[in-house]
């Protein structure tokens, strides 16, 4: 089921103490969303005149509304609610084509692909481009830059990205340290890493680029949207 945000509507008293104390008296929305971040709304413009990001705890009750993290705590002492209810809230994004197993929209959100209609969610490599083509299971395609340009299904279990960057680099550039090869390697992400590990722990992570020649260093450099640069980031010899 998808989660709930708590929405109040009413004459409120709202406490803030912390970084910024604060107390105000009026006809305000209230909102808390599934994440517990809490927003105090009036009457003008779009920011709220009270809130707590992300907090460590929340309570929702028929009195009060109280969110605390650390020395900051926001409570909203609720007079006369108007209205109030829990209603169905999921993350937003741009539609990026059909859900093979719903039917609904997927939608790019903050660094993955969901389904707000049957919570489907799907990773996606960060600066990935989504394609106007879909894979044979249904999902769109991604263009991937890491080392060279890939063109992937959007689900990992489907075409791996790790397969593609292993069969174009893997054991492809000498280790600097040692006599070893580098080997692809995911440690949470792609990496360039010794064979000889744990013995030489060097290590790279793949920059999100086209390789394109050799850094006076010995190692490649990569074409990257913030110009040329070599695997080792704190070289400045490419």
């Amino acid at each position: 089921m998808p989660d709930c945000t708590h929405v109040i509507a009413g004459t409120c008293t709202t406490t803030f103490t912390g970084d910024r104390d604060r107390h105000q008296h009026g006809d305000v929305l209230v909102v808390v969303k599934p994440d517990g971040t809490t927003l105090v709304h009036d009457a003008c413009g779009y920011q709220p005149v009270a809130w707590l990001t992300r907090p460590e705890s929340v309570t929702v009750g028929t009195e009060a509304v109280t969110a605390a993290d650390g020395d900051q705590r926001l409570t909203v002492d609720i007079h006369d609610a108007h209205a109030r209810g829990q209603y169905p809230t999921t993350d937003a994004g741009v539609p990026v084509g059909a859900c093979p197993d719903c039917e609904g929209s997927l939608v790019r959100t903050r660094g993955a692909v969901v389904c707000p209609d049957c919570d489907e969610s799907y990773g996606l490599p960060s600066q990935a481009a989504i394609l106007d083509e879909t894979c044979d299971c249904g999902l769109p395609r991604l263009r991937v830059e890491r080392g060279a340009s890939f063109v992937v299904c959007l689900d990992r279990d489907c075409e791996s990205l790790d397969e593609r960057v292993r069969s174009a680099f893997d054991r492809e550039f000498d280790c600097p340290d040692c006599d070893g090869d580098l080997r692809v390697l995911r440690r949470g992400g792609l990496l360039l890493g010794c064979e000889h590990y744990p013995d030489c722990d060097t290590g790279f992570a793949v920059p999100e680029g086209i390789h394109d020649g050799e850094c006076d260093c010995g190692l490649p450099v990569f074409e990257t949207a913030n110009g040329r640069r070599c695997l080792d980031a704190g070289c400045e010899g490419s």
